[in-house]
């Protein structure tokens, strides 16, 4: 691959304007696409980004001249593409490309891009063979100088009724009862969507970096930086608000903050999720990462559903989720997959359901979350930098020989009162570290310590 597609990683395209990615290079990639997938007409979106109109406008100039029919649903969070394209796919929509670097600096762009019915194109499904000819500067030229088809249509569809009912159709509104809110977009693309739900909701907003911005006034919209944090924190204390949300500049992740500002971990979300999707798919299937399982397993069994783990990362939870018709999948990262949101991830649909559990059990979020915090303690995730990754790897293996062992994504090892799991990055020398308990904080303390000792040694 050339050095001009370093922008290209196993699931998307992410890159610094102009050093690794601009729009000459996203129009190759989109044109590489639309041949290889054979796609005849496409959904385009775009975050708020600065460089997202000039990229948008280049792809849709070049795929407008190679007869690509675009359908342009403009500024918007990356699963209202996905929304676009699995509810269009009958009507003929073959795949859709968003415009965005989620929580990247300012300096970043990027595209995601999903095939007919929203399914992923990552490494294992097309995105290699993408890049190799988005790379090939003869194939590109070739393509160029092909004889004149017909020019493809452009539609320009600004209308999000049909996006919102979907969502709103996913949650039971009756049950809804009146709360006050803190909602902090970070001037990303969530702002636009939650005014237009609040219409059809009993809450009460208090909106914070709420207007998409993208020389981002507010800094990055990145809620999993402890930094970010305390606005959002803040105000739900001020407010007196019952709950708090923020999400990054994509919207395709929400993270919760209960009545009292604290910062909720993704992987007790997970859990909560899974218990308000099989109250109404009683019995369905739960699929969930490797990172952190017990508290996850333990209420997905109580609440009579079937709990089974699966590859972090997109491509894979959503393609084992159709294998196995699962109603929900969640990552501790606050990703979030919902089959009838076409097997996507929705950073809109965790909050509501949230809300309705709030509701229907008329208990905060601390009450929801505490016992269970308490029950499996967790270290959060740990980055090391390390110089020879399977090289640690491979010494943390044998140095907990003795653990019941599993592989299915790094290294997990498991004793009956504290497990933990070790992965690599799929970008940069650094290891992964996750550790819980059954409800033992010292263990995990020391733990955590024992294994970034041996990981950093």
């Amino acid at each position: 691959m050339t050095s001009s597609l370093r922008c290209m990683t196993a699931y998307d395209v992410r890159g610094k304007i102009p050093d690794d990615f601009d729009e000459q290079i996203a129009l190759r990639i989109a044109l590489a696409f639309t041949r290889h997938c054979r796609v005849r007409t496409m959904v385009l979106g775009q975050d708020m980004r600065l460089t997202s109109p000039l990229i948008a406008q280049t792809i849709t100039d070049g795929l407008l001249r190679q007869g690509v029919n675009i359908i342009d649903i403009g500024l918007c969070g990356t699963e209202e593409v996905y929304h676009a394209v699995f509810s269009g796919t009958a009507a003929g929509i073959d795949g859709g490309i968003m415009i965005t670097a989620s929580h990247n600096p300012a300096a970043y762009n990027g595209m995601k891009i999903v095939q007919r019915e929203s399914r992923p194109v990552s490494c294992d499904s097309g995105l290699n063979e993408i890049a190799e000819m988005a790379a090939d500067p003869d194939w590109y030229r070739q393509q160029c100088t092909l004889p004149p088809v017909e020019r493809g249509r452009l539609t320009r569809i600004a209308d999000k009724r049909a996006y919102i009912t979907h969502l709103l159709s996913m949650v039971d509104r009756t049950a809804m009862q009146p709360m006050t809110i803190v909602v902090n977009a970070g001037n990303g693309c969530a702002g636009p969507v939650l005014d237009l739900l609040a219409a059809h909701l009993p809450f009460t907003f208090v909106r914070l970096n709420h207007q998409p911005d993208g020389s981002f006034p507010n800094g990055v919209p990145n809620p999993l930086l402890p930094e970010k944090r305390e606005a959002t924190a803040r105000a739900v204390r001020e407010h007196r608000a019952d709950l708090g949300i923020a999400w990054d500049g994509d919207f395709d992740r929400c993270f919760f903050y209960d009545e009292n500002g604290r910062f909720i971990e993704g992987y007790y979300i997970v859990g909560l999720l899974a218990v308000a999707m099989l109250q109404q798919s009683p019995g369905a299937t739960i699929l969930h990462d490797p990172r952190l399982t017990w508290n996850t397993r333990e209420m997905v069994r109580a609440a009579g559903g079937t709990a089974i783990m699966t590859r972090t990362g997109h491509a894979f939870i959503k393609a084992n989720m159709r294998a196995l018709n699962a109603v929900y999948g969640g990552e501790m990262s606050a990703h979030h997959y919902f089959r009838d949101f076409g097997f996507c991830d929705s950073g809109m649909l965790p909050w509501l359901l949230v809300c309705q559990l709030m509701s229907i059990s008329g208990k905060p979020l601390s009450a929801l979350v505490d016992e269970r915090m308490t029950a499996f303690p967790v270290s959060g995730e740990i980055n090391s930098t390390v110089t020879d990754p399977d090289a640690v790897i491979s010494r943390i293996e044998q140095r907990y020989a003795d653990g019941r062992k599993e592989s299915l994504d790094g290294l997990s090892v498991e004793y009956p009162d504290y497990r933990f799991n070790l992965r690599k990055s799929n970008t940069e020398p650094v290891l992964r570290l996750n550790v819980e308990t059954r409800g033992d904080q010292r263990l995990l303390e020391q733990k955590t310590a024992e294994l970034l000792d041996l990981i950093r040694t």
